[in-house]
């Protein structure tokens, strides 16, 4: 017989837990609000009358609602162009990056890989060091790839961050998983193909999460090869609109004859609804992606 000590239960939290319980959630939803709260304003004012936004109404809900700003921004032919442009670069790159970054990565994470530890530390190197803006340029220049799209998708082609996840990730796998295709004829490849990215789904997820925010948000990449108006990206566009003032204002009736402040208020508006239409989409991937972002965000906390 196994004599059990009696187990002493406590009813409830002690005072002290309760207190630093309440004091972590009003802090983090201070905190919260606090990041939230500029991307909040910047949607209200999007669709907020003028006269809200003259007067400073405008806080985290739109006042006097209209869509002006929206139709006028989304009428505007070299917006759309840019959005194309940024939706294909996006997509195309991310299918680029993963591609490369899983042919990379698988082979590194092999053991029997001969001379392995010496890659890796090349590898290692270009994440502190870097040749410099002009000795890029002048590298895309030399390639032939200025006014070319391919200039902001190959010189990063590879994240060597991303790359070592994805190599962490095969890493772990079950070695014997790949002893039993490899005794049925499979070769590396199909393993790959067949086995590995299946497998892999939450790591090649968040991987390519990164990878796609990183295109759509690239800014001096397009700014600094792309001299063609006609291939700037959304966000080239965007700071266009925000320091060049480029929306055409005879988009929106009755602006004919109207002072330069109302003018400026309805620019305010303008830009706001700039900035959603250049932000939400990137945002709507996320819901869909979640469950395989959790997943996969906790690759390097449980995996050596």
């Amino acid at each position: 017989m196994v004599n059990r000590l009696p187990v002493k239960r406590t009813r409830g939290r002690p005072a002290e837990g309760r207190l630093f319980h309440l004091f972590n959630y009003t802090l983090l939803s201070v905190w919260t609000m606090a990041c939230l709260f500029p991307f909040l304003n910047t949607f209200a004012s999007a669709f907020s009358d003028n006269h809200a936004i003259q007067s400073g109404k405008v806080s985290l809900f739109p006042i006097g609602f209209q869509l002006d700003a929206m139709r006028t921004v989304a009428m505007d032919s070299a917006v759309q162009r840019s959005l194309l442009v940024t939706v294909f670069v996006a997509i195309a790159g991310t299918m680029l990056n993963m591609l490369f970054t899983i042919i990379t990565a698988y082979p590194l994470s092999r053991r029997d890989l001969r001379g392995r530890g010496v890659m890796m530390n090349y590898i290692l190197v270009t994440m502190v060091f870097s040749g410099g803006m002009i000795p890029s340029y002048l590298l895309v220049k030399e390639l032939g790839l200025l006014n070319n799209l391919m200039s902001i998708i190959l010189p990063g082609l590879i994240s060597s961050f991303n790359m070592i996840v994805m190599k962490t990730f095969f890493q772990n796998m079950p070695e014997e998983l790949r002893e039993a295709a490899v005794m049925d004829g499979c070769s590396n490849v199909r393993y790959i193909a067949r086995i590995a990215v299946p497998l892999s789904m939450p790591a090649i997820v968040t991987v390519s999460l990164f990878y796609a925010v990183h295109h759509w948000n690239n800014y001096f990449a397009p700014l600094l090869y792309l001299d063609n108006p006609d291939l700037h990206t959304l966000q080239v566009k965007l700071r266009s609109i925000l320091l060049l003032s480029q929306i055409n204002f005879d988009f929106i009736e009755g602006t004919a004859g109207m002072q330069d402040n109302e003018l400026s208020v309805i620019q305010e508006s303008l830009k706001a609804a700039t900035i959603v239409i250049a932000t939400v989409p990137i945002l709507l991937v996320y819901p869909w992606l979640q469950k395989y972002f959790v997943k996969g965000a906790m690759i390097g906390s449980v995996k050596g």
